[in-house]
């Protein structure tokens, strides 16, 4: 386990190295490991490019981002402006529903609707955060169950079926309220779809 300073070390060394990142305008805090990114950055995806880099460090476990946006003055839009190009972008996306709604109000991005997928509420969430002039993103998508508890179970036991290394068949499958959990003391290996 690293110390505190070691630790802290590191996280600056993957900021500096990270080209998306300005490290010079973070700082970086550790306390019995939990790890405070703070300070104002650039753009939207730098504050997440910090966040990312600081977790590819080894012994990161949890990381309290508080990273401000600071706008260029080049980089900033009217919301007008905005609004028009998260709406380009939602409706240029395959992966995100027609029921993906966005509000903007001073560059912050507010994402509303229902989808019936998680993959479709992180879409919308990366089409809307590498535009200009965005300085948050709040992903306020909930999610539809579209199908019976029986039918989610049934289908994750056919995916099982279709992707393990071992015996599916030593895994109990439950599903209630649209919550699917399995047996933790299987010990079936098994690959996620690509």
């Amino acid at each position: 386990m690293k110390t505190d300073i070691q630790l802290k070390q590191d996280i600056e060394a993957e900021l500096m190295w990270d080209p998306k990142v300005n490290a010079t305008q973070i700082g970086v805090s550790v306390d019995e490991g939990a790890v405070t990114l703070f300070g104002a950055v650039d753009t939207f995806p730098q504050k997440w490019a910090a966040e990312a880099a600081a977790k590819r460090v080894d012994s990161v476990r949890t990381v309290a981002q508080e990273l401000t946006v600071k706008l260029h003055a080049d980089h900033k839009r009217s919301d007008s402006e905005i609004a028009k190009a998260v709406l380009t972008a939602l409706t240029w996306d395959v992966s995100v529903p027609k029921t993906v709604t966005a509000k903007v109000v001073d560059g912050q991005v507010t994402l509303e609707g229902k989808v019936a997928w998680h993959y479709e509420r992180d879409a919308a969430a990366r089409a809307v955060q590498q535009i200009m002039g965005v300085s948050a993103v709040f992903n306020d998508i909930s999610l539809r169950p579209v199908e019976t508890t029986d039918h989610i179970r049934a289908a994750v036991e056919a995916a099982l079926y279709r992707q393990a290394a071992t015996d599916a068949s030593s895994i109990h499958i439950d599903a209630v309220d649209g919550k699917v959990t399995g047996d933790p003391a299987s010990s079936v290996r098994w690959f996620a779809p690509r």
